[in-house]
């Protein structure tokens, strides 16, 4: 073996322990890395504290039944929590036991000021239950509901079990499931075809009563109704404050919440939508300018519509304000399947003074009414967030 390589193999161990010169060069590398870690250190700090994203629910839904018993019971929930509620509250939990779900109210979400009796929270939950059934159907399921299994006081709206080997039905409802968009745009105007009315009137059941408004006078003084209705709701601090705690202030927030309407999503014009946190602060001086702004945007959008629908129930209680949210998203469904664009107007339901005003409008003097619905024709808008399944939902072994 030459010498030189006997000389190339010992020089590594040669280099063990010796100290390296600390040179100008590698002085300034090694001072410059303590001083960005010097700066970074304390941000790096704050992103680690930062709260995961949540998960949320995406948009879509498998087209045929998942073969695995807890992936098909998130399919089901995943359809459930599709499902509109006021302002994007989604008050519901649900639990998972073998081949039956209940779905539980969470009173950590209700509004307990512009939704006193908590008709609307009944009427939400109706809605994800009936997005369950029809994602049953469409799954070739045999849904069977057992309502309030346990009294009205005790949380659990509904329990659903199933069994196999039906026929798939209700094909065209599921798919409009991941469609359907509550559209506070404005409409332009075009009515709603006869065909197109029978149809949706079709998915309401007899004992929620259906009420058609198209006449273009009628529909202005509805409109009128709405402009003062909304105008002393966000008039009220109260109301206003319980409000605003669901109101998202960008799609970031949304997203982390995983709940709640934007300010894009209100539509509003001009100073209301670029300066909303104080235009809807019932402490700010603004609020006056917000109500006006509110006021005349609920107006024009009632205006725009093609045609108004209100639902009534014989009875304002719970039991009715649940079948009537199944109603409804039927109704929704449909609508959206058809290309109809569709939106809830609360405002001169949830302020009582209004309520008498629109049932005689209304013709339904007597009937009580749960749902306003205005009706046209729009561009469809993005999605609003959902908490995925994983967060609404607890799986138990039997």
């Amino acid at each position: 073996m030459s010498p030189y390589r006997q000389h190339a193999r010992a020089t590594p161990d040669a280099d063990v322990g010796r100290a390296v010169p600390l040179d100008r060069r590698r002085f300034l590398i090694v001072l410059g890395g303590a001083a960005a870690w010097a700066t970074l250190e304390p941000h790096l700090a704050w992103a680690r504290k930062l709260p995961r994203p949540l998960p949320l629910q995406p948009w879509a839904l498998p087209a045929d039944p998942p073969a695995n018993p807890n992936e098909l019971a998130r399919s089901l929930i995943g359809a459930a929590v599709l499902a509109p509620s006021h302002w994007n509250s989604q008050p519901w939990r649900m639990e998972v036991d073998g081949n039956a779900i209940r779905l539980v109210a969470d009173p950590q979400r209700a509004l307990p000021v512009t939704d006193p009796d908590r008709c609307s929270m009944m009427v939400s939950l109706g809605a994800a239950l009936e997005n369950m059934l029809v994602a049953m159907r469409a799954y070739g399921l045999r849904p069977t509901v057992g309502y309030f299994p346990r009294g009205e006081s005790r949380g659990i709206v509904a329990e659903v079990t199933w069994s196999g080997g039906d026929l798939r039905r209700d094909r065209e409802l599921f798919a409009a499931i991941p469609n359907r968009r509550t559209n506070r745009r404005e409409y332009d105007g075009r009515g709603i075809f006869m065909q197109n009315r029978a149809a949706l009137t079709a998915q309401i059941p007899e004992d929620v009563r259906l009420h058609w408004m198209d006449d273009r006078e009628q529909v202005r003084s509805i409109a009128d109704l709405a402009h003062d209705a909304t105008h002393a709701q966000v008039r009220d601090p109260q109301a206003q404050a319980e409000r605003m705690a669901w109101m998202r202030f960008g799609d970031d927030e949304a997203r982390r919440r995983g709940d709640g309407v934007t300010v894009d999503a209100l539509e509003l014009g001009g100073p209301a939508r670029w300066l909303a946190g104080r235009y809807f602060n019932p402490r700010s001086l603004f609020i006056r300018l917000g109500a006006g702004s509110a006021a005349k945007q609920a107006r024009e959008s009632i205006r725009s519509a093609g045609a108004l629908a209100l639902l009534c129930a014989p009875q304002r209680q719970a039991a009715a304000c649940l079948t009537a949210g199944q109603a409804y998203q039927r109704f929704a469904l449909k609508a959206t399947q058809l290309g109809i664009a569709h939106q809830p107007i609360n405002a001169p339901i949830e302020v009582e003074r209004f309520r008498g005003d629109l049932e005689r409008s209304f013709g339904a003097v007597g009937e009580h009414p749960l749902m306003l619905v205005r009706l046209g024709h729009a561009k469809r808008p993005p999605p609003s967030a959902r908490r995925g399944v994983a967060l609404v939902a607890s799986f138990r072994n039997t």
